[in-house]
């Protein structure tokens, strides 16, 4: 009994603070995701490792990487997508091509032609559109009953691949 308090002694506030420390790290700045899926295939791999930062997420932008809670019913995991629709955009799918606000994108990380159609949509205030880059398999806003993440979602944005180690470094 006198070894433990005599270790809790010593011990014990530093434990405490590092708790305390990587609870505040994990909720306000930054968390480590492992994905899960090829829908972002070829730019994040399944099995990578990504630092999500979460200290900006007021000033997401086209083509940012996000990771959110998507609008599926009796859904538990987390997404990583690519940001294609901000308030007020309208975005739509024709002829194999995506089109923002009537402009079709120029997209290099998507390698496969689109095999499908969606409906021009305006995003609404407060709400995103995402897609993944492997836009023909991806579980992403084209095919939700809802297409729309609202910004209470968003968890963070893909910032630093860890693993594989050969592929480290900031995602694009």
């Amino acid at each position: 009994m006198r070894y433990i308090l005599k270790w809790i002694k010593e011990y014990g506030l530093s434990i405490v603070i590092a708790i305390v420390l990587a609870l505040f790290i994990n909720t306000y700045v930054a968390q480590a995701v492992i994905v899960p899926t090829n829908s972002m295939d070829p730019t994040i791999k399944v099995d990578d490792r990504l630092v999500l930062q979460k200290w900006s997420l007021n000033d997401l932008q086209h083509g940012d990487i996000v990771a959110f809670w998507p609008p599926i019913p009796d859904n538990h995991d987390a997404y990583i997508k690519r940001l294609i629709g901000l308030p007020g955009d309208t975005i739509e799918v024709k002829d194999g091509a995506l089109y923002r606000n009537g402009e079709k994108l120029d997209e290099p990380y998507v390698k496969v032609h689109i095999n499908y159609t969606f409906p021009k949509v305006v995003v609404p205030s407060g709400k995103y559109f995402f897609l993944g880059d492997n836009r023909n398999v991806s579980n992403d806003s084209h095919k939700w009953p809802t297409p729309f993440v609202d910004e209470s979602e968003i968890i963070g944005k893909a910032w630093i691949r860890f693993f594989p180690f050969g592929s480290f470094g900031s995602i694009e």
